[in-house]
């Protein structure tokens, strides 16, 4: 049985495609928050699917050195724990000099960043149909949803 969890150095076309499938991705969720004039916009969402993408083909194009599940496995984990520190760094702000209270902002926007992490990892697993699926239903919950919540607050 071949070792699907490894991807040829020499296989640059599989490799491009791959990165473009989550550069894409990055860019379809960046740029709807960049419409709505949040802080993590375009090239945070593609500099955070490219990234994830970028870490899962290094385990993948050394899959035969080890055992790759655990290693896939360990890299996702790190992958989702670090995006996590991003994402608190988008939701915590500091507010107004008159109350010293920390106000919570941006939890969409962290949800998204984590996302799209999400989505770079499958796209660099070599999933494209899944991250392709994901970013649709992912625009689809930032936009409908949004309308969803101001028809109910009306």
């Amino acid at each position: 049985m071949p070792n699907t969890y490894y991807l040829a150095t020499d296989d640059w076309l599989n490799i491009t495609f791959r990165l473009c499938i989550a550069l894409l991705i990055g860019a379809f969720i960046g740029l709807e928050r960049q419409i709505h004039r949040k802080p993590a916009g375009l090239r945070t969402h593609i500099l955070v699917s490219l990234g994830s993408s970028m870490f899962t083909l290094v385990i993948m194009q050394t899959g035969g050195l080890q055992s790759s599940h655990d290693a896939l496995s360990r890299v996702i984990q790190g992958i989702a724990a670090g995006i996590g520190f991003l994402g608190a760094g988008e939701i915590v702000r500091q507010s107004s000099q008159e109350s010293q209270r920390p106000e919570i902002h941006g939890l969409t926007s962290a949800a998204a960043i984590w996302v799209s992490a999400a989505l770079g990892i499958a796209a660099g697993c070599g999933l494209w149909q899944l991250g392709l699926i994901g970013a649709l239903i992912t625009f689809l919950v930032l936009n409908v949803f949004k309308r969803l919540e101001k028809h109910q607050n009306n």
